[in-house]
């Protein structure tokens, strides 16, 4: 949906971040949307969003903000899109074929929820901290690799929550091992309601911040290096001036659902969002 070039991050898989050019547009026909702040229109699952090109690109990519769009800026597909493109069904688009449509369109949420663990995982496995399970994460990783290459039929059976559960653990153990490491107490807000909370300036340098609900709070100035963000929901968090670096799991389309500024820093993976 968002058309948007990554950083290349660091010593990760390059195969992880969305490339739209080798996409068939697949975010932009397969998920459905509703009329709300974050989309401007109805869509449901399986039809063509009104502003998808003939060559699968967005028509108004450079000003989906301004049209109402913005749920479309913080999607990320983990590179699931051109996996299943290019990969899955060979090349051939849902255009071309449409016989495999239905079925391309079910495969592909199930990738990239896959992909998503597969980003997670390559994270873990560059923490120095977390070397007493880099060979778990590693076993973990090349499964969930290996099921990505199988066909459409496969994957449509995968035991997705299963294999999330095995890699949570896995991670919140990455996570423990490096944030421990840390001195001083850290906080945990794992799962808090933490909706427009006041955190400006706070010190949250470690802290488990795991599916915290963090939406309109401000965290402005606060020390979140080392924090655990997973799943962490920053719709309109106040970002300006905050420290990210070393964040862990914090993902692009996290920091676009954000609003933050010239001085927020920024771990070497992660851009800048241009509405910042």
């Amino acid at each position: 949906m968002t058309d948007q070039q990554h950083p290349a991050p660091t010593g990760r898989r390059l195969d992880l971040l969305a490339d739209c050019s080798a996409c068939f547009g697949l975010c932009c026909v397969a998920l459905p949307f509703a009329k709300s702040a974050d989309f401007a229109a109805n869509k449901n699952a399986g039809t063509p969003c009104r502003n998808l090109q003939s060559d699968h690109r967005c028509g108004i990519h450079s000003v989906l903000r301004e049209r109402g769009y913005q749920g479309c800026t913080v999607f990320d597909c983990f590179g699931a899109g051109q996996k299943v493109s290019r990969h899955t069904f060979g090349g051939r688009s849902w255009r071309e074929d449409p016989q495999t449509a239905g079925q391309m369109f079910e495969v592909f949420p199930v990738m990239r929820q896959l992909h998503e663990l597969l980003r997670y995982l390559a994270e873990a496995m560059e923490l120095p901290k977390a070397r007493p399970v880099h060979a778990e994460l590693r076993r973990a990783f090349d499964g969930i690799e290996e099921l990505t290459l199988r066909d459409a039929a496969a994957l449509l059976a995968a035991d997705v929550p299963g294999l999330r559960a095995g890699a949570s653990e896995l991670l919140l153990r990455a996570s423990e091992l490096t944030r421990n490491a840390l001195p001083g107490k850290k906080r945990n807000h794992r799962g808090a309601d933490l909706i427009g909370a006041r955190l400006r300036g706070a010190d949250l340098r470690g802290a488990n911040l795991r599916g915290a609900c963090l939406i309109a709070a401000d965290l402005s100035g606060a020390d979140l290096r080392e924090a655990d963000l997973i799943g962490a929901d920053l719709r309109d968090a106040d970002l300006r001036g905050a420290d990210l670096t070393g964040a862990l799991f914090l993902t692009q389309s996290q920091l676009n659902a954000a609003k933050g500024d010239s001085a927020t820093r920024l771990g070497a993976a992660l851009a800048r969002p241009a509405h910042w």
